[in-house]
């Protein structure tokens, strides 16, 4: 079916700022609440939010097999499991309705008022309900820093990673949109001198700079995904800064691995971006040596040029710069762990979530987490106000951003906000 929702020379009749993130050609989808406190589901061109919910009801979708309630629901999961078809008729469709010359909705002023909103007068949502939650270590740069950080430099890489995407179930019940404000978490932390395990807030709070994908339902629990079928069960992505408290971490991920020291928060930015959308940025990803097993082996262009940055606002100055790195260097692709996730017979559904694990480039400027970027906290990075930090402070906001672009187009994620309040 033809993306014709991709034309970089497609105009539309709404106001999109120069630059914006959310072009005609990007079309996410997300949830939100109006200024009628009503929940529905949407997408968004420009600064202008659009009820796909009021489109539906008023006869814009005629033609696409569609329930009536499709996108009156509080989440997307059920849209997504219609699979890519129904994803590609729908994207196509509300492309051709906010063409430059298309007056079908523009000329009817009823119908644009209760479609279209302005950003101020709704509330963006969690855009699905997640079910599950997987977070894979997939950048080789960030396994090897931190091997390097706690073990052996020389033996950084423990020998399983270059042969398998590594992987933890996480904690859906705390993943939150951006915007909503992370509390300190309390904790375990290693002994002292005393052999007495220390107890309180974190000290080492930290940002993990992720992508994350979201899937249909994807497989029946026994059956495997293939490589070739992988990205065709990949809804999208969101941007998706996974919270770490290191000190708490440090002491209880051994034998089992993340626990408390992850599952407090993990911020996403609320509007899902379609792979469809980014097919225009598809690139090669670093080689992989040694070749993978026959059920991970891929073609070409299998990862996403997506640039990606991060800053933290402290509560009296203005926002740093601390690192710009890209989606291009994740070393095992999300075809690779969507294989891998059900190779065992795993059945994954619609609405699971995927995350990349931290992204880290082959720069000092491009690692995605304070624990590389400050080196354990022995190189503190300085604010434009003057302070310091080797990790997050209470009242810092940390602000993620994304976006793909080339010489015709570009679409972007909007941003990914948290800011840290002290401990309760």
């Amino acid at each position: 079916m033809p993306l014709t929702a991709n034309d970089p020379k497609r105009k539309t009749w709404l106001d999109v700022p120069e630059n914006s993130d959310f072009p005609i050609q990007n079309i996410p989808f997300g949830v939100f609440l109006t200024r009628d406190d009503i929940i529905t589901i949407g997408t968004r061109i420009g600064n202008t939010a659009i009820d796909l919910g009021a489109l539906h009801q008023l006869g814009y979708f005629n033609g696409i097999d569609l329930t009536d309630d499709i996108f009156l629901q509080d989440s997307l999961n059920d849209f997504i499991a219609d699979g890519r078809k129904t994803w590609r008729l729908v994207r196509n469709r509300i492309s051709d309705l906010f063409l430059k010359d298309n007056d079908e909705l523009r000329k009817n002023k009823e119908h644009c008022l209760k479609v279209l909103f302005r950003l101020d007068e709704i509330e963006m949502l969690l855009p699905v309900d997640v079910g599950d939650y997987t977070d894979f270590y997939a950048s080789k740069e960030h396994a090897t820093n931190v091997g390097s950080l706690f073990r052996d430099p020389e033996n950084a890489l423990l020998p399983n990673w270059l042969h398998i995407p590594i992987g933890y179930h996480g904690r859906s019940s705390s993943i939150i949109p951006s915007g909503t404000p992370i509390t300190r978490p309390m904790g375990q932390t290693k002994p002292g001198d005393d052999g007495k395990p220390g107890f309180g807030p974190t000290k080492l709070l930290d940002f993990e700079l992720e992508m994350a994908f979201i899937t249909t339902a994807t497989n029946d629990l026994g059956k495997r995904v293939t490589i070739d079928e992988a990205e065709d069960n990949i809804f999208g992505l969101v941007l998706f800064n996974d919270w770490s408290a290191r000190d708490i971490q440090a002491w209880e991920y051994v034998p089992l691995g993340p626990f408390l020291g992850k599952s407090f928060a993990s911020t996403i930015s609320p509007w899902i971006v379609t792979l469809d959308a980014l097919e225009p940025f598809r690139t090669n990803g670093p080689k992989q040596d040694p070749k993978p097993l026959p059920y991970l082996q891929q073609g070409d262009k299998m990862n996403f040029d997506i640039n990606l940055q991060v800053g933290i606002k402290p509560k009296d100055g203005v926002e740093t710069i601390v690192a710009n790195s890209n989606f291009k260097y994740m070393y095992w692709s999300m075809a690779q762990q969507l294989t891998h996730h059900t190779v065992n017979g795993c059945n994954v559904r619609s609405g699971d979530m995927m995350g990349s694990g931290t992204i880290s480039g082959p720069t000092k400027d491009s690692y995605g987490s304070m624990l590389e970027l400050t080196w354990r906290g022995q190189n503190p990075i300085t604010l434009k106000n003057g302070s310091q930090r080797k990790f997050i402070q209470d009242n810092d906001t940390v602000i993620m951003r994304a976006h793909a672009q080339n010489d015709q187009v570009r679409i972007g994620f909007g941003d990914c906000i948290g800011k840290v309040l002290p401990s309760k």
